[in-house]
């Protein structure tokens, strides 16, 4: 790879590393000190040019590390691959979130969640770098039907994704190959805060063949609340952030050898 564009890949993921770090210093930050725990497993259809695809996903979170379970996911979606690095997809799910030291009660709230999404994968010599744009539609419904003050039935929201991906033993990600991954997400909310939440994560995954890959890493994750005037007080922005602990395992089916592309073990969410 020649060093030019080595150097802008490598900038520019610095900055998405250290960015989450100079918005959290302009607003009233409050860090969790408990790290918690996020654990996937990933089902993935095989894709390829001009080829249909799709995934299923269960996730469960938990805000200790192994303890105090609190949200799960059930999510699926159908993909089309127009080309080798360009693919849609159509998806949905539902999110549950309840109280860890009352899970009899039930949840919270659920949230079933409609999504359109593209993808951009861009292989640049060993480094694989992934954009992924996506638009949600999103419906809940409260415990007792009671909606919490600032909170709506229905939400729109924006996500943007820059994934990057280095394979260390091998030039490709291919059967037995380790390779590093990093992420950063933003999330955009047009009811405000505009600038919601922003997901940073480094991890480290093998391929142990075409079908199975492994990931675990450190992911953290700031949501930002508006500022707001209410009784003549003023409530500066606020900004809540918790380190996690991420482990997925994805389970690919394959064509035959030799039929699709090079995979790129991205999460889906």
């Amino acid at each position: 790879m020649p060093f030019l564009p080595r150097l802008l890949a490598c900038s520019g993921l610095l900055f998405l590393a250290l960015k989450p770090t100079v918005v959290r210093a302009q607003t009233n930050s409050i860090a969790d000190p408990q790290w918690g725990t996020w654990l996937i497993g990933t089902v993935v259809l095989p894709g390829g040019p001009r080829h249909w695809g799709g995934y299923a996903e269960v996730q469960t979170r938990a805000n200790g590390l192994g303890r105090q379970f609190f949200y799960t996911e059930l999510k699926g979606g159908v993909s089309y691959d127009l080309a080798r690095n360009f693919t849609l997809m159509v998806a949905g799910g539902r999110y549950s979130t309840a109280d860890y030291r009352d899970l009899g009660d039930g949840p919270l709230n659920v949230e079933k969640r409609l999504w359109q999404q593209l993808t951009l994968t861009h292989l640049a010599a060993r480094l694989k770098m992934e954009h992924r744009y996506r638009v949600e539609q999103r419906w809940f419904t409260f415990r007792d039907d009671v909606v919490p003050a600032g909170l709506f039935r229905y939400r729109n929201r924006l996500r943007y994704r820059f994934n990057a991906f280095l394979p260390l033993n091998h030039p490709t990600i291919t059967d037995k190959t380790a390779f590093l991954s990093v992420y950063d997400e933003v999330f955009f909310n047009p009811r405000g805060p505009f600038f919601e939440r922003n997901r940073v994560y480094a991890g480290l995954g093998y391929q142990f063949d075409r079908h199975w890959t492994v990931q675990a890493g450190w992911l953290n994750q700031a949501n930002y609340t508006a500022a707001s005037y209410r009784q003549n007080v003023f409530t500066p922005q606020t900004t809540t952030t918790k380190n996690n602990v991420v482990v997925s395992v994805i389970y690919r089916l394959s064509r035959q050898p030799g039929n699709s592309p090079e995979f790129v073990p991205s999460q889906p969410d």
